[in-house]
């Protein structure tokens, strides 16, 4: 999701240096089962804030205790921070140093290279069925699923209740006009009205939810690109009168969501959109009690969205260690999506699980998250096309532009890289 929170940088170098030692390229899997012994690399993002909550700790937590239960496999764990991810997963694909298991990338890419397992070799049946089918279904290509989805999420508003009072709004905002009739009266008041994260760091999910609320999307009905949609045009346009108009913080195009949400978390922004992953940065900050914010469904043009972002992280599995590694794969696969892992993952991150027990389990025990659960049903996930990595990258990057540029022609240059493919 990129769409996480961050970790150290220096954790990057150090995992991409113990890969490139120990890669589970063709030659170096079949010596390392040869005396019957199986060593899998897994490599992953990391969405703690520092060492203290990397994800390094439960993945070795989950391959230790995995490792007494089938002493003849052992994994070796190596996470990367979020902003590092894209280019050193990209780099050790390039350079054909595959790990047994990566966590964070789509599969689509990876199944039309043909690198990848199909879900349905390393994970058991009982297994993939207890998958969210939504998410499962996004990681299919040409019609089979490969990106076994880990960990989701979905989006809400959330406001600040306090800053609604003082500026005297007594609901949160339905309509784009509501939104931008609030954040005026808030500026008012002399806080950030709306914040709007357009950013690298997560703009296309942010987009995405604006194009959503004007009957837009990336893809048309027909599952095609469909970026520069005359829809499209007229929401980012609308974005750019908003934050031209002072109802945004400064330089949307440059803000990254982690900002925004910390300035949230801080009680300076009236509205921002997001994921739980807000909640413990308002816990941390200390500033707003549980009773001073809300959260409520997205506004769009006319009314609030029925169908709002789902966004899940997967787990691919490469073929490049053969068939030891495959039967080694499926018994740690199997052991990994067990209940027990899933609710501890999304615990400490506050994230949603991927399966349906642990759906089930969380929204029994966790009245927080069970808004954000029931919106996985009406999700709208990024396109599961083959280039649809590329695509996110470029959106990321350059879609900030249209703030102070031409939306027309931002989108439309995104476009003609989304439709040659490249």
């Amino acid at each position: 999701m990129k769409s996480r929170l961050m970790a150290a940088a220096a954790v990057g170098a150090a995992a991409l240096a113990a890969i490139a030692g120990c890669g589970s390229s063709s030659s170096s899997s079949s010596s390392a089962s040869s005396n019957g012994k199986v060593t899998l690399t897994f490599f992953g993002a990391d969405y703690g804030t520092g060492p203290s909550n990397s994800t390094t700790k439960y993945w070795d937590a989950i391959a230790t205790a995995f490792h007494q239960a089938h002493p003849n496999i052992t994994v070796n764990v190596q996470t990367v921070n979020w902003t590092d991810f894209p280019t050193k997963s990209a780099t050790l694909i390039q350079n054909k140093q595959y790990p047994d298991i990566m966590e964070g990338n789509p599969a689509p890419p990876y199944a039309q290279s043909g690198l990848i397992y199909p879900v349905s070799d390393v994970l058991s049946p009982s297994v993939a069925s207890n998958l969210i089918p939504k998410f499962l279904k996004d990681g299919q290509y040409q019609g089979v699923n490969y990106g076994i989805p880990f960990t989701t999420s979905t989006r809400a508003m959330y406001y600040n209740k306090k800053i609604f009072a003082a500026a005297g709004i007594s609901a949160p905002p339905k309509t784009w006009a509501d939104l931008q009739a609030d954040a005026a009266k808030i500026k008012a008041k002399g806080n950030i009205g709306y914040g709007m994260p357009l950013g690298s760091e997560e703009a296309q999910a942010e987009l995405l939810l604006w194009f959503l609320g004007n009957g837009g999307g990336y893809l048309s009905s027909g599952g095609k690109y469909d970026i520069n949609s005359p829809q499209n045009v007229a929401t980012l346009n609308f974005m750019k009168q908003l934050a031209a108009s002072g109802d945004t913080q400064p330089n949307p195009g440059g803000t990254d969501r982690k900002t925004v949400w910390a300035q949230f978390a801080q009680g300076k922004i009236g509205m921002v959109l997001g994921s739980p992953a807000v909640i413990p940065i308002i816990q941390q900050a200390g500033v707003l009690k549980a009773a001073d914010y809300g959260t409520a469904d997205v506004p769009g043009k006319t009314a609030p969205l029925s169908d709002t972002l789902g966004v899940h992280d997967d787990i691919v599995a490469f073929k490049a260690g053969g068939t030891s590694h495959q039967a080694a794969i499926k018994q740690f696969l199997d052991f990994v999506y067990q209940d027990k892992w899933q609710l501890q993952f999304d615990n400490e991150y506050d994230l949603l699980p991927a399966t349906q027990s642990a759906a089930t389990a969380m929204g029994q025990k966790n009245q927080m998250f069970a808004a954000f659960l029931g919106n996985i049903t009406n999700s709208v996930n990024y396109p599961a096309l083959a280039n649809w990595t590329s695509v996110e990258n470029m959106i990321k990057t350059q879609v900030g532009q249209a703030i102070t540029g031409n939306p027309a022609q931002v989108l439309g240059a995104i476009q003609q890289t989304a439709s040659s493919g490249s």
